[in-house]
């Protein structure tokens, strides 16, 4: 198995100003060659303080991190050949030089003897990306979307095994994030690059990662495919960051006929079929356009629920509708 792994840490521990709610407590985790892995957790759950340790820039009060099996040296105490295959791309662009073009940013770190080298690793990694038509542009003066291109090319020019990124569609928009993703997909694929990202955002990790490594108050309480943690979760932590879903009481989930033995039950809106046998007991309050479909937000008693609805515009606010639940999850205490 180890030959499969690039990064490992074994029960690492970093907290600050003494506070044991901060950072990260006790995580061991196995990071495979070439896949992508992301961690994902609640603000302040201690994401950035992981990948940080993961890549040599702090150093964990106890506990070691490893990469190829050999103990990751601190980059504050000297940069080796470990430190150069692991590259970070941040939010900030702190990097980045703003008034300086592409072209300028991106081959900022090769060596500057060699024209010829510099002109072929700088091409090669903006083509990469799909930016070498703005190569002379002001870093500066590009979208949200250009600017995470061109640090990720800057991050690639030498071709490390980790790239390492801290919520890398922050500043995105939609369209430019799902080419983006591809073209990461794409490189991890060509290349075998490892990569390792930090998000919040759920749509960015079920489509992208390989493997998901879900972190609370600093410690890790999931980990597993996309698919097994959207599917079934075991905690109401892990869906409630990977859907928007519905979470009722017991009392609640009463008034949608559901007979729970645990004190919290979870309903995804695409769990809800429209049109159950029954009367029309539910009440539109909301109608959300998403697009080709829409979001309807019902009450019935006082139990808000969310349902996909992908035949548009057939319901109003006002409107009445029978619901069937095809499925839901149960968490939390046992119910006597």
């Amino acid at each position: 198995m180890s030959a499969e792994l690039i990064l490992e840490t074994i029960s690492i521990t970093k907290n600050f100003f003494g506070d044991k709610s901060t950072g990260v407590n006790n995580i061991t985790i196995f990071i495979p060659k070439g896949k992508i892995t992301a961690i994902v957790g609640e603000s302040g759950s201690g994401k950035t303080t992981l990948l940080k340790l993961l890549s040599g820039n702090i150093k964990p009060d106890s506990g070691d991190v490893f990469f190829h099996s050999q103990a990751l040296p601190l980059r504050s105490n000297g940069l080796t050949a470990q430190h150069a295959a692991i590259t970070m791309v941040s939010q900030d662009n702190r990097d980045m030089d703003m008034g300086a073009s592409i072209w300028e940013n991106v081959c900022a770190g090769l060596p500057t003897g060699d024209i010829n080298y510099q002109v072929q690793k700088t091409t090669q990694a903006l083509n990469l990306l799909g930016i070498y038509g703005l190569k002379e542009q002001a870093f500066g003066k590009l979208s949200g979307g250009e600017k995470q291109r061109v640090t990720i090319a800057k991050a690639l020019i030498n071709r490390p095994e980790v790239l390492m990124l801290d919520e890398p569609f922050n500043q995105v928009d939609a369209n430019y994030r799902d080419d983006l993703q591809h073209d990461i997909r794409q490189i991890v694929k060509e290349w075998g690059v490892t990569v390792i990202l930090v998000s919040h955002d759920p749509a960015e990790l079920l489509s992208m990662a390989d493997e998901l490594i879900v972190i609370k108050e600093g410690e890790i309480v999931e980990q597993g495919s996309p698919e097994k943690l959207y599917h079934s979760p075991k905690l109401l932590y892990t869906a409630k960051i990977l859907v928007n879903c519905s979470e009722l009481t017991a009392a609640q989930a009463a008034v949608c006929g559901i007979k729970s033995k645990r004190g919290t039950v979870v309903i995804y809106a695409e769990h809800i079929a429209i049109g159950g046998i029954g009367t029309k007991k539910w009440t539109v309050k909301q109608v959300l356009f998403k697009g080709f479909y829409e979001e309807l937000v019902i009450e019935r008693d006082e139990v808000s629920l969310r349902v996909i609805n992908y035949n548009r515009a057939k319901y109003k606010p006002g409107s009445k509708l029978g619901i069937k639940i095809e499925k839901y999850y149960e968490f939390g205490k046992w119910l006597s």
